[in-house]
């Protein structure tokens, strides 16, 4: 992908990757309900098209948000993996969640993660993102 950025200011260049409305449910589903196949994806509430969900599993991946490897246990199936800048977005998606709960009207279901972040914090931030780096890369060296 071409650098034609009109703005170098860091939010700007952040939401050139993960600003879309996909991307980061995209890493929501992967981070909160493991989901690593394509098809797992197409599930999700929000009810994605094919298309566009390839398109930004392209751009996540392009990006190095996300790596796509084969699957070992279907030869036609790719699995996709958080990298460490995809897991470091956690706190991002934490806080997204925890805004969306006090200011939006949720369900005690819906936010019941968004919860859990917010009475966490931080320390259950650090744990969730230790835990995602070793599901993660074990499929790398899977």
């Amino acid at each position: 992908m071409a650098n034609h950025q009109k703005s170098l200011c860091p939010v700007n260049l952040s939401l050139e990757i993960f600003g879309d409305r996909w991307s980061l449910l995209i890493v929501r589903d992967m981070m909160f309900a493991g989901k690593r196949h394509f098809r797992e994806f197409l599930q999700s509430d929000e009810g994605i098209s094919s298309n566009i969900l390839a398109e930004r599993l392209g751009t996540l991946v392009e990006q190095g948000v996300l790596r796509k490897s084969d699957d070992p246990t279907h030869k036609q199936k790719a699995i996709y993996s958080l990298t460490p800048m995809g897991i470091d977005l956690l706190p991002v998606v934490a806080q997204i969640g925890i805004w969306g709960r006090k200011h939006q009207p949720v369900t005690r279901e819906s936010a019941a993660a968004a919860a859990a972040m917010q009475k966490g914090g931080p320390a259950l931030w650090k744990q969730m993102q230790a835990e995602l780096r070793k599901a993660h890369a074990a499929v790398r060296r899977g």
